[in-house]
């Protein structure tokens, strides 16, 4: 055997439509590398921008993709090594957008009024 390993040509489609890549990873790469790939390659520009691999989330063939799996785990049948797959990438809101909106659903709750009669 050569030591030689397998390659898939990944594209990640973004939320606004545009892409990264395609760029060659091995079939060894953890999800987490990938998603580090994807933050070091962020466009500047985007707003949104994503800090840490738990700020993304990949899906491919309509599955999330866990970060200490493999592409050789997460190979599906629409993956072909022929051509180029495409990962959609979904952004999650920083970690303290989403403590505001907790803190405000929160209060909404509290200002309702909670009187009985009897």
């Amino acid at each position: 055997m050569s030591g030689v390993q397998e390659q898939l040509e990944i594209r990640f489609r973004l939320p606004d439509g545009s892409d990264i890549g395609p760029k060659n990873y091995s079939t060894a790469s953890t999800v987490t590398t990938l998603k580090e790939s994807i933050i070091a390659e962020w466009p500047k520009e985007m707003e949104n921008q994503p800090r840490t691999v738990n700020d993304l989330k990949l899906i491919n063939a309509g599955r999330i993709l866990e970060n200490n799996n493999t592409l050789a785990e997460c190979r599906s049948p629409i993956c072909d090594l022929s051509g180029v797959t495409t990962m959609h990438v979904v952004v999650r809101p920083p970690s303290i957008q989403r403590e505001i909106k907790r803190k405000e659903a929160k209060k909404s709750k509290e200002n309702q009024c909670g009187c009985v009669i009897l």
